[in-house]
C-alpha cells in the first residue's frame, strides 16, 4: 500500500500524559508492537482489567486471579437492551494465588489470557461454545457457581461431566485426560490435572445437542485470522489442534455472508446460542469465506442530476463557494475542523458533476489552506502527533486531555475524524496530482492509522484500528473502560472514513487501497443495516423494542441503547442525523432500502415538532425524505435557515436534484 523502499513517514513522537501504560497487561513480548486500542478484548488491559467482554456466545471477566463466565440473559425495555452478567462459572486454581492476568497472544478472532501464578491459560476465541483452558502444570481446580448444582454426573473414563443448575443451565465439562471432579452446592474441585479442559452450556438444556458438542470437543481453535486476499471477501482461518473439525458459532450476517461465498463448511441451523446479536448457529469448518455484494464507490451521483434542476445548485454552489474563507475560521477541533474540510471538499466535486468548473480553483486553494497546517505541523493550536506507547496518531489538543477532540487522545472516533481529512486529501489530489504526490506519505500516515493491514510492512500502527472482524463493523470506542466493552454512535462516519480511503487509493492509482476501502465500506454498511436500522415487524431485536424505534442510538457490544453521546432518545432528528452525516455519493448504499427509508423518515418527523429543533438536524431528515417524496422534500429543503457544519444547501440540492423520482 505504501511505497516499501521508503521509511513510512511519522508524525512527531509525543509523550501524551493521558493514555493507559499497556505494560500492565501486555506481555512484554508484545510491548514493542502497535497494540489494539479498540478492540473486543479492550477491557481485559484497562484499569484493572477486571470487566467484563462479550465474546461470542459468553460474557467473560477475568479478576482476583480467575476467570468467570456468563451465558447472559437479556434485560428488555423499550429504550435498552443489555445483556446480563452472572458468574455462571468461575474457574482459579484451587492453590490460590493474587497474581494478575497477562495478555499472552491475540489475533483477529481471539485473545490468550493467562494466569500465570494459577497455571492457567484461556484460549478466548470469538465465536466459540466451548471456553477452552489449558492447564499449563498439575493443578489443583476450583469451578464456582452463584447457582446450585442440582445433578452432577461423569462418563466411565472421567473426561466428561455434565451438571446441571438450579437457574435451568446444564453445562459439559470435557478433559484431554481423566479428571477426577468432586461438588459440593456451588463447587467443584479437582486433584491436580493438567492438560486442556473445555466446557460449553448445552443450549436450552437440551439432550439432543450433546451428541454435536461431543463430537466437536476435541478440535479447538488457538487463534483465528481474518484475511482480505480480494475486493468484497473476507476469509477466515483458525489455527486449531486436537482432533476432529471445528465447530464455531456465526450472527445472523455471518450466515447471510456465508452463503454467497464459496464455501466447505457445514451449518447446523439446529444448534442454537441467543445473543443481542441475533441468534448464533454452529458452523463446521476450518475456513469460512464471507463474501459481500459489491459496492461501487464513486466520486459522484449514481444517477446524475437532473438537467432541469442545474440552475438552481450552481447558483447555491456559487454562493457557498463565496463564503469559504480559511482566514475566518476558529474552530481548532480536529473533528469539527474535518468536517470543514469534507464540506468544501464536497462542493468541488459538485462543480465537476454540474460541468461548472469556474468555482473549483477557488475550492482547492480553500483546501490547500486548511489541510497543509495539519499535514506539515504548523496548523495553529492543535496538530497531529506520533504516540508510541499504543502505535498511533493522536492529537495535540487529545496528548493531554482525555476528553480533547472527543478522545482522540485515547484512541476514541479515529476513523471519523480521519476519514473527514482522507476525503478532503483525495479530492484535492484528484484535482492537482503534483500536491497529492508531495503530501503523499503524510497522507498514507494518516490512513494506515485505522487502515493498517500489515504491521510487518508497517510497524507504527496496529491492525485495522476500528474495524471489528468478527461483528464486521468499526467500534469507535478506545482506551476507555467500559461495562458495556466498545461502543459505536455514528456508522455513517465510519462508512465514509472507509470510502473516502477508497477514494484516495482512487486519486493515487493505488488497487489495494481501494479495495481495502471498498470492501470495508460495503461491510460496514452490512453492518449498519444489520444491527442499527431497526424495521417494522423486524426479529432481531425483541418486539417491545423494535416496535418504538427506527434506529439505533449508540451500539455497544453487551447493549443497545437509544440514548445517544450528544442527546437524548426523543431527539430522533439526531438519530437519524448522526447515522446519515456527512451526506455523501456513498450515503445512497447505506440508505438503499425505500421500504425502510419511508418508516425511518415517518417516524422521525414528529420529533420536529419540538421547540428549538436545529435546522442542521432537519436537513438530515429532508434528505432522506427526498428519496420517496422528492416535492416536499425539496420545499423543505429551500426553506432551511441554517446547515450542519459539514453540510450546505448545495450538497442538499444535489442530493434532492439526483434522486429519481420513482425511488
Amino acid at each position: 500500500m505504501v511505497n516499501q523502499n521508503k521509511t513510512p513517514f511519522i508524525f512527531p513522537e509525543t509523550q501524551s500524559t493521558v493514555l493507559p501504560d499497556p505494560s500492565n497487561f501486555f506481555s512484554p513480548t508484545l510491548l514493542s508492537k502497535p497494540l489494539p486500542t479498540n478492540s473486543f478484548f479492550q477491557n481485559f488491559v484497562l484499569k484493572n482489567g477486571d470487566q467484563p467482554e462479550y465474546i461470542h456466545p459468553y460474557l467473560i471477566k477475568s479478576s482476583n486471579s480467575s476467570l468467570s463466565l456468563s451465558y447472559p440473559f437479556r434485560q428488555v425495555s423499550s429504550a435498552v437492551i443489555y445483556q446480563v452478567f452472572n458468574a455462571d462459572l468461575t474457574i482459579s486454581s484451587k492453590q490460590g494465588s493474587n497474581g494478575k492476568h497477562l495478555i499472552s497472544s491475540y489475533s483477529d478472532l481471539g485473545v490468550t489470557l493467562d494466569i500465570p501464578s494459577s497455571n492457567l491459560s484461556f484460549l478466548l476465541v470469538r465465536g466459540s461454545p466451548f471456553l477452552t483452558v489449558s492447564v499449563t502444570q498439575p493443578t489443583p481446580l476450583s469451578i464456582t457457581t452463584i447457582h446450585a448444582i442440582l445433578s452432577f454426573s461423569s462418563n466411565k473414563t472421567n473426561t466428561k461431566y455434565i451438571f446441571q443448575f438450579n437457574n435451568g443451565q446444564t453445562w459439559i465439562l470435557y478433559a484431554s485426560s481423566p479428571i477426577k471432579l468432586s461438588h459440593t452446592l456451588s463447587e467443584i474441585t479437582s486433584d491436580a490435572f493438567s492438560g486442556m479442559v473445555r466446557i460449553a452450556l448445552l443450549p436450552n438444556s437440551d439432550s439432543k445437542h450433546e451428541a454435536v458438542l461431543d463430537k466437536f470437543s476435541s478440535c479447538y481453535p488457538v487463534s483465528g485470522e481474518a484475511i482480505f486476499r480480494e475486493p468484497f471477501c473476507v476469509e477466515y482461518k483458525w489455527e486449531k489442534k486436537g482432533s476432529g473439525d471445528l465447530l464455531l458459532l456465526a450472527h445472523p450476517l455471518h450466515v447471510q455472508l456465508l452463503s454467497n461465498g464459496d464455501n466447505a463448511v457445514t451449518v447446523l441451523e439446529d444448534c442454537k446460542y441467543g445473543s443481542i446479536d441475533g441468534d448464533l448457529v454452529g458452523v463446521v469448518g476450518n475456513s469460512w469465506v464471507l463474501q459481500t455484494d459489491p459496492v461501487f464507490v464513486t466520486w459522484q451521483s449514481t444517477k446524475g442530476v437532473k438537467e432541469e434542476s442545474r440552475d438552481e445548485i450552481v447558483s447555491a454552489l456559487s454562493n457557498d463557494v463565496d463564503g469559504l474563507n480559511s482566514s475566518s475560521i476558529t474552530e481548532t477541533s480536529s473533528y469539527f475542523f474535518g468536517k470543514l474540510i469534507a464540506r468544501a471538499a464536497r462542493l468541488a466535486l459538485i462543480a465537476e458533476e454540474l460541468s461548472h468548473p469556474d468555482v473549483i480553483p477557488k475550492v482547492i486553494k480553500f483546501l490547500k489552506e486548511t489541510i497543509e497546517p495539519w499535514l506539515e505541523g504548523t496548523f495553529n493550536g492543535n496538530g497531529f502527533l506520533h504516540d508510541k506507547k499504543w502505535g498511533g496518531i493522536i492529537t495535540q489538543q487529545g496528548s493531554n486531555d482525555v476528553n480533547g477532540d472527543f478522545g482522540f487522545g485515547i484512541y476514541n472516533d479515529h476513523h471519523y475524524h480521519l476519514g473527514y481529512f482522507l476525503y478532503g486529501i483525495a479530492v484535492l489530489t484528484k484535482l492537482d496530482s503534483a500536491w497529492g504526490r508531495k503530501y503523499k506519505p503524510q497522507a498514507y500516515s494518516l490512513v494506515q492509522d485505522f487502515m493498517n493491514l500489515d504491521t510487518k510492512l508497517n510497524s507504527n500502527y496496529t491492525r485495522l484500528r476500528c474495524f471489528d472482524f468478527y461483528v464486521l463493523h468499526s467500534w469507535a470506542g478506545g482506551l476507555t473502560e467500559f461495562t458495556d466493552g466498545r461502543n459505536q454512535e455514528s456508522t455513517s462516519e465510519a462508512v465514509c472514513a472507509y470510502y473516502s480511503a477508497a477514494l484516495m487509493g482512487m486519486a493515487y492509482g493505488d488497487a489495494h487501497l481501494v479495495s481495502l476501502g471498498s470492501t470495508l465500506t460495503a461491510l460496514e454498511i452490512l453492518g449498519t443495516k444489520t444491527w442499527w436500522h431497526v424495521e417494522e415487524g423486524g426479529t432481531l431485536y425483541e418486539e417491545e423494542f423494535t416496535k418504538e424505534n427506527r434506529i439505533m442510538g449508540v451500539l455497544w457490544s453487551n447493549k443497545r441503547d437509544t440514548g445517544l453521546w450528544f442527546a437524548a432518545a426523543e431527539r430522533k432528528e439526531c438519530r437519524l442525523g448522526i447515522q446519515l452525516l456527512p451526506l455523501a455519493p456513498i450515503s445512497e448504499a447505506i440508505f438503499s432500502n425505500g421500504e425502510y427509508v419511508k418508516q425511518l423518515v415517518e417516524w422521525t418527523l414528529p420529533a420536529l415538532n419540538r421547540d428549538g429543533v436545529g435546522e442542521g438536524w432537519k436537513g438530515f431528515v429532508y434528505a432522506l425524505e427526498g428519496i420517496y417524496d422528492n416535492q416536499s422534500a425539496l420545499q423543505k429543503i429551500r426553506n432551511l435557515k441554517g446547515f450542519d457544519g459539514g453540510n450546505s444547501l448545495t450538497n442538499l440540492l444535489w442530493w434532492i436534484h439526483s434522486r429519481e423520482d420513482d425511488e
